[in-house]
């Protein structure tokens, strides 16, 4: 039985976009599936995020699969400097690193994305990285996507028209990430 920890973004909470959704497809086939709700935009900084964390730290073992949106694959990768076993596998949707721009954005974003990440410890404990982008995100450029897949060695999928992956963007269900995290369990 395979652990998966949905992780959500900055203004994001666990009821939004595709999470809610995914979480009951994985759970119908057995899976044990969290989905934490972090401080934001009020409070929203590494340590407060890692502090909601730590009660779930015991969670993960070999058989967990993170997925993150947005703010959330920067959130997963200090996850992994942290711990000491290597997971499944990582799923990242408009994953980004570094400042957006944005000024709402990058001032709750900023401890999350500015920080020197140990890239070597982080590959060890993630036996795969898969990565969906859209190729007309309106908060992060394709780039951000592209410098992410150079660092981890992910394969990227790029899907036209997503926007953010989000409920805006019309992603209440995501059936493409569905299909490539079967693939993992």
């Amino acid at each position: 039985m395979t652990k998966v920890f949905i992780i959500h973004g900055s203004y994001g909470n666990p009821g939004e976009n595709w999470f809610p959704w995914l979480k009951k497809e994985l759970e119908g086939e057995g899976h044990n599936v969290f989905i934490p709700k972090f401080p934001t935009p009020a409070d929203q900084s590494l340590d407060s995020w890692m502090n909601v964390l730590e009660p779930y730290f015991k969670e993960i073992d070999e058989d967990t699969i993170f997925v993150g949106h947005s703010l959330a694959p920067a959130f997963i990768l200090s996850i992994l400097e942290k711990i000491n076993v290597k997971i499944k596998a990582c799923f990242f949707v408009s994953g980004f690193l570094g400042l957006l721009g944005n000024e709402d954005f990058d001032k709750i974003n900023k401890t999350f994305v500015t920080k020197d990440f140990d890239w070597n410890k982080i590959k060890e404990n993630c036996a795969k990285f898969f990565m969906f982008h859209s190729d007309k995100d309106p908060y992060v450029p394709l780039e951000k996507a592209e410098e992410l897949k150079e660092k981890l060695g992910a394969e990227l999928i790029i899907i036209k028209n997503a926007g953010h992956f989000n409920t805006e963007a019309g992603y209440t269900q995501f059936e493409q990430l569905l299909e490539k995290i079967k693939q993992q369990l």
